[in-house]
């Protein structure tokens, strides 16, 4: 090859002959074969290739498959590659294969960059401002992404574990009172003299009440209570609007209260109802404060399971698990207007993921489904198995997407949302993740909803 072979190339109009000198013992031809790859998508662009003659085609993976074309180099001139003249970490967009025999002229990344800079300083700055401006943008854009979904979580989760920590103070606030009142009516019991024979005969009459139906309606409730503050003040118990309403949600009844007026004399009757109702009561807000924080506890262990900071980054996992807890984590959007189908497959199979990513992706999609219904309507879930793939697919009731929209919907940065409210790379991260597992990620959509079909290689 010589500069006579360049100097007909549209590419080099106004280089001169010394630079295409420079240019040629600085790089290589390449002769090809039809079907050979020249470059491969994701590799580093470590060359600058130009077509001399020949055909080859540029395609993209998409999926688990690198067969979709994107375009096809023809013309004598075009050029792909070389991105690590003007930035390190560049790597080539598509995969090369020759569409016909022919020949490239090669030159390193690194030579091409030499030698522009010395030719063009002002344009290799343009070049490099515009590569470090859209790398910048594009990280950034990520982060704010990334950081308003942390935010939407936060909010959530804390909203969340308010509730039950909320329920745990108020119920220990109670058992600190309810502590103190058993204190004091065993005090008073020792004080007026009750005999260990009768304390046991109470303490039996106590056991009983574990037994008794509590589940009545609110209004039988009711009557049963004013029934036994009654009794009580008409044995004029002085406690009776403390005691009696504790006994009634026990399942106490008059008879009960009956044969413990006849083991207790007038004088210990009140201070021993008051000890039976105390430890009801404080078993009650054990209960209480068990279940709050037993709520708390499931709450940190969704957390952990959808951020997996404690697990590795590839792992087997079960896919379901993944979509369960970015449920919880999303619970405060999932309000009395949403209801949820589960159709979960009993034959799914665990698959090699990083699941922290994945859970990204399941967060995005429910978040747009139900942003779609607007509040009300169905968030359909199912997981399945077809052929060597595993199937997740992620339905709304709303409105559909227009097929212009629908066309768009992957592109970064493109939303349909008020500003403020979506970044449009909730989609576009969604497909990159999936992308990286070797998965693929479809739209079908209708007037009556939309449905985010994911697939997953079970071996990836």
């Amino acid at each position: 090859m010589d500069i006579a072979d360049l100097r007909g190339l549209f590419l080099f109009d106004g280089v001169s002959d010394e630079q295409l000198g420079e240019l040629l013992a600085a790089g290589e031809a390449v002769s090809f074969e039809e079907g050979q790859v020249l470059f491969r998508e994701g590799d580093s662009a470590d060359d600058w290739w130009v077509l001399i003659d020949g055909r080859v085609d540029l395609a993209r993976r998409a999926g688990r498959e690198e067969a979709v074309v994107m375009m096809t180099m023809e013309r004598p001139g075009v050029w792909a590659g070389g991105f690590r003249a003007w930035n390190d970490e560049s790597s080539y967009l598509a995969t090369a294969q020759g569409a016909s025999a022919g020949t490239m002229f090669r030159v390193p990344s690194e030579a091409l960059g030499r030698l522009t800079r010395a030719w063009f300083p002002f344009s290799v700055h343009l070049i490099e401002g515009f590569f470090q401006t859209v790398r910048t943008m594009d990280s950034l854009s990520r982060q704010r992404e990334a950081l308003i979904a942390l935010g939407q979580l936060a909010a959530g989760l804390a909203h969340e574990i308010n509730n039950p920590a909320a329920a745990a103070s108020r119920a220990v606030s109670a058992l600190s009172d309810a502590t103190e009142t058993l204190r004091t009516a065993l005090r008073q019991l020792g004080e007026r003299s009750l005999s260990p024979e009768q304390f046991v005969a109470v303490d039996d009459l106590r056991r009983e009440i574990e037994s008794l139906p509590s589940d009545l309606d609110p209004l039988a409730m009711a009557d049963r209570e004013e029934s036994l503050i009654g009794w009580l003040e008409d044995r004029d118990v002085v406690n009776a609007w403390r005691i009696g309403p504790a006994l009634a949600a026990a399942g106490v009844d008059i008879d009960w209260c009956e044969r413990a007026a006849a083991v207790l004399d007038a004088t210990t009757l009140e201070p021993g109802l008051e000890w039976v109702a105390g430890t009801l009561t404080t078993g009650a807000l054990v209960g209480e404060v068990k279940e709050a924080t037993g709520r708390i506890s499931t709450l940190v262990d969704a957390v952990k399971s959808y951020s997996q900071l404690d697990r590795a980054s590839q792992q087997v996992i079960d896919v379901t698990e993944g979509i369960e807890s970015t449920l919880v984590m999303l619970r405060h959007k999932l309000r009395d207007g949403i209801a949820i189908e589960r159709d979960y497959g009993v034959d799914v199979p665990s698959i090699e993921a990083n699941p922290g990513e994945l859970n990204q992706v399941w967060t995005n999609l429910i978040d747009n489904a139900v942003d779609a219904m607007d509040g009300n309507g169905t968030l359909r879930i199912s997981t399945s198995v077809d052929g060597d793939d595993l199937v997740v697919e992620i339905g709304d009731t709303g409105p559909g997407m227009p097929p212009d929209v629908q066309a768009r919907a992957f592109e970064a940065f493109f939303t349909t949302k008020e500003v403020g409210k979506g970044s449009g790379l909730g989609l576009d991260i969604s497909r990159r993740i999936i992308s990286g597992h070797h998965g693929q990620i479809a739209i079908e959509s209708s007037a009556n909803g939309t449905v985010m079909r994911v697939r997953l290689p079970r071996n990836v």
